[in-house]
């Protein structure tokens, strides 16, 4: 059976995913992300899937740090998130453990060595994802959306930061996406 995607009229095939499947979509902020998974979400392919979005906005109202000023509390209480998450047996979520990273990377009040212990720990989670999609930032304007980071210098430091992150600390599977929705998504039902 072929599915249409989109109006750049392709058309895909139709797969059974397999179930049981933990994917965990990455990248830096204003990406798509989110905008992804919703569309996944809508898909019969994975109908019986879990989503999970991410809650910066609420973790933020509940007076988490984000972005620079990111303590190493917040960043454990985004980690936690993570973890939980990966407790589903088929779940599809819009931040990764390499994500989290980053960020705490990127924090102006962490200290080096403890980057480097909470990246090590965070790491031990990697092989629990089945499947991860890197979203590649390259023709995606910056959107704001009142909780994220608008600076753009600091988008491309999180998106080297990541790329770095899954190059030392791989997870079992990976794919890149790019270009619209549409795309995106042909992609990721052409390499399940």
């Amino acid at each position: 059976m072929k599915v249409y995607l989109g109006t750049k009229q392709q058309w895909v095939r139709q797969v059974k995913i397999e179930t049981n499947m933990k994917i965990g979509l990455c990248g830096t902020m204003s990406v798509g992300k989110t905008t992804l998974v919703n569309a996944l979400m809508n898909l019969p392919e994975f109908e019986d899937y879990n989503f999970a979005t991410e809650r910066s906005k609420y973790l933020r109202d509940l007076g988490i740090p984000l972005n620079t000023d990111s303590t190493l509390n917040g960043q454990f209480v985004f980690l936690a998130e993570r973890a939980t998450e990966l407790l589903y047996p088929n779940i599809i979520t819009d931040r990764t453990i390499w994500d989290v990273c980053a960020f705490t990377l990127g924090a102006k009040s962490i200290n080096e060595f403890d980057k480097r212990t909470f990246v090590e720990a965070a790491m031990m989670f990697r092989n629990q994802y089945d499947l991860v999609i890197y979203v590649d930032p390259r023709g995606v304007g910056m959107e704001d959306n009142n909780v994220r980071e608008t600076d753009l210098h600091y988008r491309r430091k999180i998106d080297e930061v990541i790329k770095m992150s899954l190059a030392e600390f791989p997870p079992q599977r990976l794919i890149t996406v790019e270009g619209t929705t549409e795309e995106r998504i042909a992609t990721i039902l052409q390499n399940l």
